[in-house]
């Protein structure tokens, strides 16, 4: 299958129910109709099942170190761009 963008080489994967289909090339990616609708599905469930994240902001200051990046998929849809 090729990149309907660029004619690059489309690699799919699967996510869950999901199948997505991403250019190599522009890494654009692409899904079938009924695939976004899984996904927004997916994506709904996901943060319902999710506890409230409402950890208190600090105070950010100068001599503060960088923040370390985040461990853990922060959405369905951020763990089909992960490994």
């Amino acid at each position: 299958m090729s990149c309907p963008k660029c004619d690059g080489t489309m690699v799919e994967r699967t996510h869950g129910r999901v199948r997505v289909h991403r250019c190599e090339s522009c890494q654009g990616v692409f899904l079938d109709h009924a695939d976004l609708g899984s996904l927004v599905e997916a994506e709904n469930d996901w943060h319902a099942n999710r506890s409230t994240d409402t950890a208190r902001l600090p105070r950010i200051t100068p001599d503060m170190p960088a923040p370390a990046p985040p461990s853990k998929a922060r959405s369905y849809v951020d763990g089909l761009f992960q490994g």
